[in-house]
């Protein structure tokens, strides 16, 4: 369902799929970590060459927003850097700034339309914050990025897969990722 449909978050796949299979006892679905095994498993043996030149094509327009946005430090996080984004995946960014409203600012001087939004972030087992976003295209990929307080970048929010600090890749280890395709 997240390979094909386009579904993003875990509980929502594991929901549908207990759904569709009749499945009443939440015991038995799989862990986070599982699925995301499961769908590398499936983008290896579905998705060939062109998943491969999907993730690529986000990976590059990733790499062209972050020079971009170079003032605010970004950060890829997500299904572009760990390599299991779809077709229907959005590219995710970290960014930090003293006030949220100077990457808005930013993108209005460079004429990028773009939407405000705001985006539940965990930080821990017991800590839930609300911070603002932004989405937009760079080289017709949707991008949605989160901002941060400046020193939300010795902090990183906690994965949904393993419940680990999340993975982030700055422009040096973006560069070296797609030096590796």
């Amino acid at each position: 369902m997240m390979a094909e449909h386009g579904i993003r978050d875990f509980l929502v796949a594991k929901r549908k799929a207990a759904e569709r299979f009749g499945v009443t006892d939440g015991a038995v679905l799989p862990k986070n970590t599982e699925i995301e095994m499961a769908l590398v498993e499936y983008q290896r043996l579905f998705g060939g060459d062109t998943h491969t030149e999907s993730l690529h094509a986000q990976r590059a327009a990733a790499l062209h927003a972050m020079r971009q946005l170079s003032g605010f430090e970004p950060r890829l996080v997500g299904s572009v850097l760990s390599g299991t984004a779809t077709q229907h995946s959005d590219i995710q960014l970290h960014l930090f700034a003293e006030r949220p409203e100077a990457v808005t600012i930013w993108l209005l001087d460079q004429g990028i339309r773009h939407d405000v939004t705001t985006r539940r972030v965990k930080m821990n087992a017991e800590r839930v914050l609300e911070y603002p976003g932004v989405r937009f295209e760079v080289d017709e990929q949707a991008i949605e990025a989160t901002v941060f307080p400046t020193d939300g970048i010795r902090q990183a929010p906690v994965s949904p897969v393993d419940g680990r600090p999340m993975r982030r890749a700055d422009v040096a280890d973006l560069e070296a990722l797609l030096g590796a395709d």
